[in-house]
């Protein structure tokens, strides 16, 4: 899916708050990392199909993720935006192996892509 001139909203929330998200709209009583809203396909497209969607990230999971392996939250975010945005554009890593494996090959391949252009 070609996405030049298309919109993505990335929204950094607390436990409390993508607990409440999955809840009510995937029936998940817990919090989760990253929760993904299509806005590309149904009623709402037609009303402006530049915006993909929304990708709701928990910023409190996310460090509690990075600080589990030793690592630094910023990058643990990173990722799961690209793996959100990813998703908007139509990948899915909760289908097929062979479509799980092609998320992730791509986002390893944006992921080191983006923290290579961040070294001075």
């Amino acid at each position: 899916m070609a996405c030049e001139e298309h919109e993505v909203s990335i929204v950094l929330v607390d436990n409390e708050e993508i607990t409440r998200l999955n809840r009510q709209y995937f029936y998940r009583h817990r919090p989760t990392n990253v929760i993904v809203f299509p806005m590309a396909a149904g009623d709402p497209a037609a009303i402006n199909p530049q915006i993909l969607g929304d990708v709701v990230i928990s910023s409190e999971t996310a460090e509690r993720q990075a600080r589990a392996v030793g690592g630094d939250p910023e990058p643990e975010i990173l990722f799961l935006m690209i793996h959100g945005i990813l998703y908007l554009v139509g990948y899915d890593h909760e289908g097929s192996l062979p479509e799980r494996r092609k998320m992730e090959a791509k986002e390893r391949e944006l992921f080191s892509s983006l923290v290579a252009s961040r070294k001075p």
